[in-house]
């Protein structure tokens, strides 16, 4: 950020030397080694070593700007210096283009300077030698390789930031049609991957960058009005100053007192998502407190708060609850003279550190306070999250899908009912926190009560809250849970463990329904794929395309594969080993086969989640007439076989439909349409309600006609019951309930709105 004190500005330079002399300075080593104090000597040898050989492989090549190209690696490692990482990260930091660059390999690197090294380099190189569909899922990929092995060692991200920071620093050399793709990167990924880990000077500095190429008109409008208002304000702010000054040394506090300016995107910001003009954001101006203990943070809050009025509202107390970056400052916003407002931070040294450098404080604060342990124990939790999140997603885009939900730490925090702190993103759900405290908790979540207080499962959390979660051994997690958890954890476990139960149920379902079109062929059932029979699925696999047995009978349970053709081809393969079909089967089979279907029918009782889906189209209950359709990709789909839908798919694609039938017992209450009629008067929609209640109609969802003006409305209920004899109950009862013109089923064919 600015200070508009005047301390710590730049020096008018000397007098430029040559061109060619300042980058013969820039490319050297010199550049380097003033930074490089706090390493031991030999240490720094081998910082040297690593530039020798940057400098080697980086020979003739040139920057846009037409500098040689080894500066750029000299400026990244001069950041690194500036958070004191280690020589290792240094050495990485010199070498981090060579083997995308240079073309020299990561045995080459490890032989010359070591396993870590040479671990830090390959995580930072892009992959550019892989081929993909989109320049899209390219960078996807890029990106997660950084963030996993930034996962395995945070020293990857911070020297891929120092490399953004400067690669963003000298984006003016670059053709300007590239400012618009770097700088949206930079917002959208760089920056916010900064604010997670806490460093907050980079992450400013990226946003500012970005800003200035993306949006350059304003960029330079509001440039003008924040120095124009700078030099009119300045009396005001140096008053203010003296004012504190000299209240902090009455009270004998030393205090070190910086002052602070809103950055321009922040303002920016502010103006676009607020509809402010620039005379309406007050907050531009600030000071920063920096004070001996913890104690004295609270004691200058008392101090200012006696000097100027607070803001009500405007007071946040980050120590106590630090964010979820681990930054810590007592925060407050008083009216100034002139009713100006200034807000204030009041924070200790090693608070300041971390506040400023994040994760980076690990390295910057070698005697390790108690807040840069929080800091590096928050990155820490969120790196951990990665791992958990790839280990659930394979695929890049989705993983980064998940990555950017969780990058933006505005975060609300609540309690377990054990009184532990949880930091969780605004808009998170109690699913959410149930997976934020164990993936088994997650998936087994069934109940929750916010502070004592019995709540849907989707209730967004809110700062305070004490959180209690009830879990239940048999529940599994509901994909209905994916349209409201806020989480990239929550999230890729619940598809995770989607995928891995429709895939498991559909392997089922594929070899029921191949045993049935097996059986239609006069074979009993489906042979071993041991012993003799090995060469047989070999050859049925070559035929089909699929690597396993499990993934043929997957593809059959989705509806990929037509059970018929495969059990087809199956049973020339058997007869080809002498195996011939059952006449008396077959003779049964062929007799008892409905006549509109291809294979045999397969019982539903409503346990089979995923591999079987009930047509929202129709939505039958047991007790209907039904068919069932083999979507292509989407398992078992079941029709009401007077469904409209249905007739136009058997009309077009009939080898696709086979045998459904009801179970003896479902095990689970299944939803209809119904539409009802009301004479509009007070308390009708509650006898309606009540009505279902007492016939065992669970309402899951209800719309109404908005005709409050006319006699009669429509209601729209989507209820759940057991089967067709409880639904015709439940009609009969609204049928006698007062108010009720009419009742019924919405049929299909008929439009449930």
């Amino acid at each position: 950020m600015l200070n508009f004190f005047g301390r710590g500005r730049q020096k008018a330079p000397p007098a430029s030397p040559s061109p060619a002399a300042a980058n013969a300075a820039a490319a050297s080593f010199a550049a380097l080694t003033a930074r490089l104090d706090y390493l031991e000597a030999v240490d720094i040898e081998q910082v040297r070593r690593a530039y020798r050989f940057a400098d080697e492989a980086h020979l003739g090549q040139i920057r846009a700007s037409g500098e040689p190209y080894i500066t750029h690696p000299i400026a990244v490692a001069a950041q690194c210096a500036e958070w004191k990482l280690d020589a290792q990260a240094l050495m990485a930091a010199l070498l981090h283009d060579a083997i995308e660059d240079c073309g020299v390999t990561k045995p080459e690197l490890i032989e010359r300077f070591g396993a870590p090294v040479a671990e830090l380099v390959d995580g930072l190189t892009k992959l550019d030698k892989l081929q993909f569909n989109t320049r899209e899922e390219n960078q996807a990929e890029s990106f997660r390789k950084m963030l996993l092995a930034m996962a395995r060692d945070v020293r990857v991200i911070l020297i891929k930031l120092a490399d953004r920071t400067h690669n963003m620093r000298t984006l003016d050399d670059v053709p300007r049609e590239k400012w618009t793709r770097i700088s949206s990167e930079t917002l959208e990924i760089y920056a916010p991957i900064a604010h997670r880990l806490g460093l907050n000077q980079t992450y400013r500095e990226l946003q500012e960058l970005s800003f200035r190429h993306l949006k350059p008109w304003r960029y330079q409008v509001l440039s003008k009005a924040v120095t124009k208002a700078r030099s009119r304000r300045r009396d005001l702010i140096q008053k203010v100053q003296r004012e504190v000054e000299a209240a902090f040394e009455a009270a004998g506090i030393a205090i070190r007192l910086a002052g602070r300016e809103k950055t321009l995107y922040s303002i920016y910001r502010k103006m676009d998502e607020k509809h402010l003009s620039f005379a309406q954001v007050t907050d531009i101006y600030g000071f920063r407190v920096v004070v001996p203990s913890v104690i004295d943070c609270y004691t200058a809050l008392g101090i200012l708060h006696q000097m100027y009025k607070p803001v009500p509202g405007r007071f946040k107390d980050h120590i106590a609850i630090p964010k979820v970056n681990g930054y810590q400052s007592l925060h407050t916003t008083l009216v100034g003279p002139s009713g100006v407002n200034v807000e204030f931070q009041m924070r200790t040294e090693a608070m300041h550190v971390v506040a400023e450098s994040g994760v980076a404080a690990h390295w910057l604060y070698k005697a390790s306070p108690p807040e840069a342990d929080t800091a590096e124990r928050l990155g820490t939790k969120w790196l951990q999250s990665l791992l958990d999140i790839q280990h659930e997603t394979r695929d890049a885009a989705e993983f980064w899908d998940h990555v950017k939900i969780d990058l933006f730490p505005d975060a609300v925090y609540v309690f377990t009912p054990k009184s532990q702190i949880m930091a969780l993103p605004r808009g998170a759900t109690v699913v959410d926190f149930a997976y934020a405290i164990h993936s088994d908790i997650g998936d087994r979540t069934v109940a929750a009560k916010i502070n004592g207080v019995q709540v849907p499962l989707r209730t967004e959390l809110k700062n305070g809250d004490v959180v209690e979660v009830v879990t239940a051994p048999v529940s599994t997690p509901n994909p209905a849970w994916l349209a409201f958890v806020r989480t990239g954890r929550a999230r890729s476990k619940i598809r995770h463990h989607l995928k891995t139960l429709a895939q498991t149920e559909s392997q089922e379902l594929g070899e029921k329904l191949l045993t049935q079109a097996l059986r239609a062929e006069g074979i009993e059932k489906l042979p071993p794929e041991t012993g003799d029979y090995q060469p047989l699925w070999e050859k049925l696999l070559r035929f089909t395309g699929n690597k396993s047995r499990a993934e043929l009978l997957t593809d059959i349970g989705l509806g990929k594969r037509i059970a018929s053709i495969v059990a087809k081809r199956l049973m020339n393969l058997m007869a080809e080993h002498g195996q011939k079909p059952d006449a008396l089967l077959l003779t049964r089979e062929r007799f008892t086969a409905h006549e509109n279907v291809s294979q045999g029918a397969v019982s539903l009782d409503g346990s089979e989640n995923a591999s079987v889906q009930y047509a929202s189209c129709c939505r039958p209950v047991p007790g209907d007439r039904i068919v069932g359709y083999l979507g292509r990709g989407e398992g078992l789909v079941v029709h009401m076989e007077d469904c409209g839908v249905a007739k136009r798919l058997q009309h077009k694609d009939s080898e696709r439909f086979i045998g459904v039938e009801w179970s003896e017992e479902p095990v689970r209450p299944f939803e209809t349409n119904l539409l009802v009629t009301i004479a509009n008067g007070k308390g009708v929609l509650a006898r309606v309600a009540a009505a279902l209640a007492g016939a065992e109609a669970d309402i899951t969802h209800v719309d109404m006609d908005d005709e409050r003006a006319q006699d009669a409305t429509d209601l729209r209920f989507v209820i759940a019951v057991r089967d067709r004899s409880h639904l015709e109950a439940a009609m009969r009862t609204l049928k006698r309930t007062s108010g009720v013109m009419r009742v019924q089923r919405v049929r299909p064919g008929h439009s449930a709105r």
